[in-house]
């Protein structure tokens, strides 16, 4: 991974801009060790710091009674603090020619999140640097993944508007960092999928996994880059082929999770054949035809629970989201707009009461 806010820094003109500039995320490794591994007295932007000790504590020493994951990055655990208080563990565990890059991203992750407050991404409550050893804390999400959801590995039936309102959610919270309002100039998640986004109790959908985040230059609408970097079946094809990373390169990506949540079907499904592969290129060029539309519904979703107006407006806007040409995408704001429009129109045609529209 490209030192991405660091460079980002780097590069950057002497302006106010600087003042954001925290000579924490350069220090060298060891310099992350606690001074006393007894206490959580040090944090950083508000997160709090653990002990080696403490995540063995708050996971059972890492029992398997405890995993409810794994990822690139490693294993994530349920814990619970001393304080009572239930959270996720991420714990990083990467061959030895991946540290120095997981190093990175466990740095970008820790800096940008401890600065980001939004109802729509994953509170970073702490983490731990003890010696060698790298842990993430999170705020619990008691239902996991969207992707779970869509691919059966989940109970839980995902009828259309609980649909729409994961979307909307998940559109706030990108609407949230491409605004530039938490540190003064936009960031680009570089690696949204519905993997990364992950669902609380209530459903309300939390974005997570800032590891391959970039805060874009200042002044500029475009990174340019010659390793691109993200999660195939998500790429922005303007990104992959110019190395311009901007930030409708997450509106693609986000318009790929639409198509996940319209169809069910993963974004990239290696099991299928050559032609049926990517989620994209196998349902693009019907997203605007409402007869072969029906074709490609999740039929996991009760008939009952969506209006096909509604359902044709949303594939829509996902066809817009995923075009080449990234000036021919709306911006994140106006999927929220959109995408709350489709949510009303949806409930109003279901003959859905009052409570419904304070859903969102």
């Amino acid at each position: 991974m490209p030192f991405g806010l660091v460079s980002a820094w780097n590069k950057r003109r002497r302006s106010k801009s600087q003042d954001h500039i925290d000579p924490w995320i350069y220090k060298p490794a060891e310099c992350w060790q606690l001074e006393d591994q007894n206490l959580s007295a040090k944090r950083h932007h508000g997160s709090s710091v653990y002990t080696f000790k403490e995540m063995e504590e708050a996971t059972s020493s890492f029992s398997d009674e405890n995993l409810v994951g794994k990822g690139g990055f490693g294993r994530v655990y349920r814990g619970t603090l001393r304080s009572g208080e239930v959270v996720a563990v991420k714990k990083m565990e990467l061959p030895p020619f991946k540290v120095a890059e997981g190093e990175r991203e466990f740095r970008v992750e820790v800096d940008i999140l401890s600065r980001l407050h939004h109802p729509n991404l994953v509170t970073l409550i702490g983490y731990c640097a003890d010696g060698k050893q790298r842990f993430l804390v999170y705020e619990f999400m008691l239902n996991g993944n969207l992707q779970d959801h869509l691919n059966g590995i989940s109970e839980v039936k995902m009828e259309w508007p609980r649909r729409l309102k994961v979307a909307i959610g998940a559109a706030r919270g990108l609407a949230y960092l491409h605004s530039g309002s938490a540190v003064g100039i936009p960031i680009v998640h570089r690696d949204f999928k519905s993997t990364n986004i992950l669902l609380s109790a209530n459903f309300e959908a939390k974005i997570s996994d800032f590891g391959l985040a970039k805060m874009m230059p200042e002044d500029q609408e475009m990174y340019v880059t010659t390793k691109v970097l993200g999660t195939f079946g998500y790429f922005d094809p303007e990104y992959t082929s110019t190395g311009k990373l901007t930030l409708q390169s997450d509106v693609y990506a986000f318009g790929v999770v639409l198509l996940e949540l319209l169809t069910g079907r993963r974004a990239l499904d290696l099991n299928q054949g050559p032609n049926d592969q990517n989620l994209v290129l196998q349902v693009k060029h019907i997203l605007n035809d409402r007869k072969r539309l029906r074709k490609v519904i999740d039929p996991e979703m009760s008939r009952s629970s969506y209006n096909i107006e509604s359902i044709a407006m949303f594939a829509n806007l996902a066809s817009r989201c995923v075009r080449v040409e990234s000036s021919e995408r709306p911006s994140m704001t106006e999927c929220v707009k959109e995408l709350q429009l489709i949510f009303f129109t949806n409930a109003k045609a279901l003959g859905m009461g009052m409570h419904t529209f304070r859903m969102v």
